[in-house]
């Protein structure tokens, strides 16, 4: 599975016979590409190409007296393969929002529908341009609603949009996004178990939290997210989210409940000996499954934790088992 977008940083002098040498004559020779100049300025002190290969796949290349930045989903050509590789945010910031200029526009193109999402597409921009995922990711929220049953697209995409665009996990952008994965399968399981993450983070923000995510664990573990409020209290939350009956074995919708939640309370979670709330997201339960697991309320195998359905609407429904320490009571009804 490849990786999400990421430059590689190629120090030295470079000129454009030396890019045309080393860069876009191998990649012409091994795949078929067109070099162009890019459709925006490149940064200060930089010239650029664009490389528009035959296969639809497309890769950038900017470079000065110093240094060069080569950021493409498609093959990399060998003189850059020893070259190390940073995230958008490691490198300088006129460098990388020159490249991500490009590629929005080309996603926007490829996939018009998100033009009206300007910052769903910039925080999931890694995958939903990598090399493999960039179908997948992009099919995952148009034809699949992001995981929400019977949901109509728009009204998930702004639901997200409205979310992402408070900036909140914004430094934590390329970890979060990268959940998605980049995989030419569609996973739908680990892509709605991703959004349960964001879920949870939206319903702890709701709450009045600040939140972490990735918090490393004296037991090798990371936990999903420590949750910051006013107070000083830094409770960790782990999120699980179980499929709808109708996909899994289990025979009832708390058995799939319990069950999901067996598998993190069993390994990661008595790993960790307590001090970590188990976020049990069921947003991808139909209304009738939702309501039988409202109706019952089935322990989880592990307290303190907080079981709840959120829908694109904002309306989040669910209850908690044990003294949870967080203040949920006006996001949860």
């Amino acid at each position: 599975m490849a990786r999400p977008l990421r430059f590689r940083h190629a120090p030295g002098r470079w000129t454009d016979g030396k890019v045309r040498a080393e860069v876009f004559e191998p990649l012409d020779a091994n795949l078929g590409a067109t070099s162009s100049r890019p459709w925006f300025k490149p940064p200060e002190g930089y010239d650029a190409r664009r490389f528009d290969v035959d296969n639809g796949d497309t890769a950038l290349f900017c470079w000065s007296d110093d240094d060069g930045y080569w950021l493409g989903n498609t093959e990399t050509p060998r003189p850059l393969w020893r070259t190390d590789k940073y995230g958008f945010h490691e490198v300088p910031e006129s460098v990388s929002d020159w490249a991500e200029r490009e590629l929005r526009a080309e996603l926007f193109e490829q996939s018009p529908w998100l033009a009206e999402y300007p910052h769903l597409s910039w925080f999931f921009l890694p995958v939903f341009l990598s090399k493999d995922g960039r179908w997948t990711t992009r099919d995952f929220f148009a034809d699949h609603e992001a995981g929400f049953p019977d949901a109509d697209r728009d009204d998930v995409l702004a639901f997200y949009e409205s979310f992402l665009t408070e900036g909140v996990l914004d430094d934590d952008r390329e970890t979060m996004a990268s959940k998605l994965g980049t995989s030419e399968r569609l996973d739908l399981t680990r892509m709605a178990a991703t959004m349960g993450e964001f879920n949870t983070a939206k319903l702890l923000v709701d709450a009045g939290y600040d939140v972490e995510p990735e918090i490393e664990v004296t037991t090798g573990h990371s936990i999903d997210f420590k949750a910051r409020s006013e107070g000083g209290e830094q409770p960790l939350v782990e999120v699980t989210r179980p499929l709808p009956p109708n996909r899994r074995s289990a025979g009832t919708p708390s058995a799939a409940v319990r069950d999901t939640a067996k598998t993190k309370t069993d390994g990661q979670l008595a790993a960790h000996a307590g001090g970590v709330v188990l976020f049990v997201d069921c947003s991808s339960f139909p209304d009738d499954d939702w309501l039988a697991v409202a109706d019952e309320r089935p322990d989880v195998g592990h307290r303190p934790a907080v079981v709840y359905r959120m829908r694109p609407n904002g309306r989040t429904a669910g209850y908690t088992k044990g003294s949870v320490p967080l203040d949920l009571e006006s996001v949860l009804d």
